[in-house]
């Protein structure tokens, strides 16, 4: 038996399911699933829909799990792109629209390596795979959520690999073995209003805004780790909403964004982040508000045999040795990194979140082959 995971990518581009709607997408993948014998169960929160689907014994010990999102971010202008963002039309073995990089083509590739390994041979083990509408959203009733019905429901995988695209220009260049921690924090400072040709009778709020956040901006978090690259702060904005020129403002707010690696918590960097708050408004007489999230702790899957498996299916299928990296941004594989042993392992991402995104359909079957070969190695 042979499931194209070209023709079932492009299916799922067709659905327009921009985050957090589904737009029938689940269900394009549920329809296989379920023929092959997968038990298919529903976990629906907060508006969003997900699927888990299992092929084999929850209670086996040896579960391989794969996870990915059918959601994508929004096209923009539609008047900007060449072929229809959802209309999956391929020229010169290109396949174009929102998703076909990230990552309805990952989500494809794996959902048909493992209908057709199951049915073709059928492993002493299980298969779980767990699928979400609300990655590129809020992530909060997406994969925790499916997470959470399975620690409730006792289900668990041994290992997990999450179809995310990895590679950044050459397919088998990468694999992400860990992520960078993620977390925002928005200040606000108060202090007098008043004339600006009587700054000694206000209190201006911007001084001391900008103090604070060269303090932040200048501030070396590290210098890397065995793993991860330094760790980086970003000023992403500073807002006074102020038209007028002759007014000193009351209030001043700004954002600054942290990703960080393993020598950092996000509680030891929030406690920073206050005490540099508090001292900055001691300094300047002036009131600062602290808010902050944190999106994800930085994680590390160590290398070993679980890295080496993947590494030698990539190997096989692409003659190419990939990198061990914790480079870009967040993944839902943040979550289930707590849960067991998480790998990234996915196509080239140039073109995630552009206009006319795309994938080589060549590609696609490629990582079907090394999804394929990744599942018969384990179980093996």
């Amino acid at each position: 038996m042979t499931t194209d995971p070209a023709a079932l990518t492009a299916a799922l581009i067709r659905c327009p399911s921009v985050t957090p709607a589904d737009a029938g997408a689940l269900d394009v993948i549920a329809e296989p699933l379920a023929a092959a014998g997968f038990e298919l169960t529903w976990v629906d929160r907060g508006g969003i829909r997900n699927l888990l689907a299992r092929w084999g014994d929850k209670a086996h010990p040896r579960t391989f799990g794969f996870n990915g999102h059918t959601d994508v971010v929004p096209i923009g202008d539609e008047a900007d792109w060449t072929h229809a963002p959802f209309g999956a039309e391929v020229e010169g073995g290109t396949m174009y629209g929102r998703g076909a990089c990230d990552m309805k083509s990952g989500v494809a590739a794996f959902v048909a390596a493992a209908i057709d390994f199951v049915t073709d041979t059928p492993p002493d083990g299980a298969i779980l795979i767990a699928i979400t509408g609300d990655e590129e959203g809020d992530a909060t009733d997406g994969t925790v959520a499916l997470l959470d019905h399975m620690e409730q429901a006792g289900e668990a995988m041994s290992v997990c690999l999450v179809g995310e695209p990895t590679c950044p220009s050459e397919m088998g260049e990468m694999l992400k073995i860990g992520r960078r921690g993620s977390m925002s924090a928005w200040f606000t400072v108060t202090g007098t209003q008043g004339h600006s040709a009587y700054p000694h009778r206000a209190n201006n709020p911007l001084p001391a805004m900008v103090r604070l956040m060269d303090r932040l901006a200048s501030h070396e978090l590290d210098t890397g780790t065995d793993h991860f690259d330094p760790s980086t702060l970003a000023v992403v904005t500073i807002d006074t909403g102020n038209p007028a020129n002759n007014v000193i403002p009351a209030q001043c707010t700004s954002c600054v964004n942290i990703r960080f690696n393993d020598a950092h918590s996000g509680a030891d960097l929030s406690d920073w982040l206050r005490t540099e708050a508090v001292e900055v408004a001691t300094a300047f007489g002036v009131a600062i508000n602290v808010q902050i999230k944190i999106s994800g702790e930085s994680f590390i899957t160590q290398p070993g045999p679980f890295s080496d498996l993947i590494v030698a299916a990539v190997q096989a299928e692409t003659n190419r040795t990939p990198e061990l990296s914790t480079s870009g941004g967040t993944s839902d594989a943040r979550f289930i990194q707590a849960h067991c042993p998480v790998i990234e392992c996915g196509l080239v991402g140039q073109s995630m979140h552009k206009v006319d995104e795309h994938v080589e359909v060549a590609h696609i079957h490629q990582l079907k082959g090394i999804y394929t070969r990744a599942l018969r190695d384990w179980f093996a």
